[in-house]
């Protein structure tokens, strides 16, 4: 007989099989969640990491590539575009697309062709740009949201199919969208496949999107601070010029100068400066250096900065000796013509007229002598011999009577003290006013707050005139104590004044002669030997002329052979 009860053994049985299945079912739920938490804590922890790494990226170019390759990484994306809201359009600074092979923009260099995108909203990323919301879209083939003309004539003249498209706003700090970041084709990681892109995705690259935002917003920041210390330092140089155009062109030169000596010593494989490199912060900061080495001379009066003639100062006062002389000359034939008068109605004998015209001839020979002989030492030269500076103060001792009746000399003491200055046209106190401008630029430039990569601006353009020896200004270092990059403009600087042809009290030396100016310096322990010799085995100006100066060369009076022996010597 059979009964109708459930054997109790099957019910458990059955229970123990549903309790199994819901464990197997709980444990896949729990390792799924845990899968989808492991991945999104890694995704999110990677989204630090790129806020990490685009935070430490000044460069624009650099972090704009950044960004899109970080972006089509992250979400695995096949192709990426960035552009940045410019001029009321958007402007392509990125173009990327693996299956293409293409990569525009950025640290590549490559033009992008494509024109600006202008701000209409039948244009997806132009409409992200105006309402600031992203745009997920699976197919772009298939959704009349949009426009995607251009695309599609790209894909049908490449081959390419455009599909998944995600679209996200880069918002500042302000919450301004600057620019619209664009990725194409989200791909499976394992079949390749192209997918749409994921929620989880989206929102992650919303949030990189925005920190790429804030990054470009600090780069373009830094970049203007930059433009705007180059403008300072331009408008400092341009002052200069404004005064006197004899300085304004010497720092052009000696800047550019500077940087092509810093050039060879980068080339060097062998030799003495084989392990010395200046990399790009350094040119930087030692261009900067040159370029305001001279900004003391602000202050140095334009009289002396300019002074062409030994009695310049506002004007030549030459021309008041010569005032002088000439009322001394006339004075000399009015006395004759008046004794000559007295001597006719006294009957004098023509032999005795013909004496005073003899004696007229020679005191106005003997004045015009003088005039010529102190215009020739007005003018500045090599070096003022002893007995001309002796006559120079014999011919101050002379007297003459002014029209009022009052002693006067032929040269006061400053016209003396100018006329017999040696070397040159300025006086040692005007030597001294000159040298001053070392110590002005030092003061000036300490008074600015330099950024860490730009600290020793104050350093480098304030040891200019140190001399290794010790016997430079402004502070009097020595050896080690000047820095290399103060020696280095040492060289620069004194060989761009020895060759400069537009100073009014020189004329441009011939560079056989400036060389043996140099390493006789070298030799004096003034200028460093290894690197005149460097400037001058190396060819620095030549190379600097053919660089920087388009315009014909000052005139060099050597031959080919001469400037060999020269740099041989």
């Amino acid at each position: 007989m059979t009964s109708g009860n459930t054997n109790p053994n099957d019910e458990v049985q059955s229970k123990l099989s549903e309790d199994d299945n819901l464990n197997e079912l709980l444990q896949s739920v729990v390792f799924e969640v845990k899968t989808y938490a492991d991945h999104l804590a890694n995704q999110i922890t990677k989204l630090s990491d790129i806020g990490r790494a685009l935070s430490g990226v000044h460069d624009l170019n650099e972090l704009l590539e950044m960004i899109v390759d970080q972006a089509r990484q992250f979400t695995n994306a096949d192709a990426g575009t960035l552009y940045l809201r410019e001029d009321g359009c958007l402007r392509f600074k990125i173009v990327q697309n693996d299956k293409l092979n293409i990569r525009m923009g950025g640290k590549t260099g490559e033009a992008i062709p494509f024109p600006p995108v202008e701000l209409k909203e039948s244009n997806v990323s132009a409409f992200v740009a105006i309402k600031g919301e992203s745009v997920n879209i699976p197919d772009v083939y298939y959704t009349d949201l949009f426009d995607f003309t251009g695309p599609k004539k790209f894909d049908e003249s490449t081959g390419y199919r455009s599909k998944s498209m995600l679209v996200v706003p880069m918002r500042n700090h302000e919450n301004d969208v600057i620019g619209v970041l664009q990725l194409l084709n989200a791909q499976n990681p394992k079949t390749k496949k192209v997918i749409s892109f994921s929620p989880d995705n989206e929102n992650l690259t919303e949030s990189l999107a925005s920190q790429a935002a804030v990054a470009v917003t600090n780069a373009k920041l830094i970049t203007d601070m930059t433009e705007l210390f180059e403008s300072f330092v331009q408008v400092m140089a341009t002052a200069i010029d404004e005064k006197s155009p004899v300085t304004g062109g010497h720092i052009r030169r000696v800047a550019n100068l500077t940087l092509t000596m810093a050039d060879t010593i980068n080339k060097q494989g062998s030799g003495h400066f084989k392990d010395k490199h200046f990399n790009a912060d350094q040119i930087y900061e030692l261009r900067i250096a040159a370029w305001m080495h001279d900004i003391g001379k602000v202050t140095t009066p334009v009289e002396i900065v300019e002074k062409a003639k030994k009695l310049q100062t506002i004007f030549d006062r030459i021309h008041y000796i010569n005032v002088r002389m000439d009322y001394l000359l006339q004075k000399v034939k009015l006395n004759g013509m008046e004794k000559k008068v007295e001597l006719l109605q006294s009957g004098a004998s023509p032999e005795t007229i013909q004496k005073v015209d003899a004696e007229m001839a020679v005191k106005s020979e003997e004045l015009q002598d003088i005039k010529t002989f102190i215009n020739r030492c007005n003018e500045p030269g090599e070096f003022l011999e002893d007995d001309n500076i002796d006559r120079l103060k014999e011919i101050s001792k002379r007297t003459y009577i002014d029209e009022d009746g009052a002693e006067q000399h032929f040269l006061d003491e400053n016209e003396l003290l100018n006329l017999s200055i040696r070397r040159g046209s300025i006086t040692e106190d005007e030597r001294k006013k000159m040298q001053d401008h070392a110590a002005v630029t030092l003061k000036m430039l300490n008074q600015i707050p330099f950024t860490k990569k730009l600290k020793n601006i104050p350093l480098f353009a304030g040891a200019h005139h140190e001399y290794i020896n010790g016997k430079g200004y402004p502070l009097g270092l020595a050896g080690d104590e000047i820095p290399f990059e103060g020696k280095l403009m040492a060289v620069t600087d004194i060989a761009e004044a020895l060759t400069a042809s537009d100073r009014p009290y020189k004329k441009a030396m011939p560079l056989n002669v400036v060389y043996k100016i140099l390493r006789s310096m070298a030799k004096n322990g003034e200028l460093d030997n290894d690197l005149v010799e460097l400037f001058i085995n190396e060819g620095v100006y030549e190379k600097y002329k053919a660089k920087y100066e388009t315009i014909a060369a000052p005139p060099e009076t050597e031959t080919k052979k001469e400037l060999l022996t020269a740099k041989a010597d």
